[in-house]
């Protein structure tokens, strides 16, 4: 499920990025508590905190990782959650299709389909 257009526009000012943004994900702190957009770009997975209140309103960047970082395998067992920089984070099971995308871009690109308009 993509995030609105908006809230891709605050992380993308929030950060200073001029490139494309490949994938955006909401995630909470494991068992509650602060809210996370991960945001991956091609050079980066940044990982900004918005506070407890909010799920899109980014306040501090928690991490920057280079693009080669792994962000799951995602863990499905009683909820979504996955570890990624010595925390570990649930979101919501919609979402799972988006870690495994973000891996699988970087970790095993012959598993993605092909491009369906590449003219475009």
């Amino acid at each position: 499920m993509p995030v609105p257009r908006p809230l891709r526009e605050r992380c993308r000012e929030f950060l200073g990025i001029d490139g494309e943004l490949r994938y955006i994900f909401p995630a909470t702190s494991y068992g509650g508590g602060a809210g996370f957009l991960f945001v991956v770009t091609d050079d980066q997975v940044a990982v900004i905190s918005t506070g407890v209140m909010s799920r899109s309103t980014p306040k501090t960047v928690w991490g920057s990782y280079p693009r080669g970082t792994r962000i799951g395998p995602v863990e499905t067992n009683v909820g979504a959650s996955f570890e990624f920089g010595g925390a570990v984070f649930e979101l919501d099971d919609e979402y799972v299709a988006v870690v495994n995308a973000a891996d699988a871009e970087i970790f095993a690109r012959d598993s993605l389909p092909e491009d369906p308009l590449p003219d475009l």
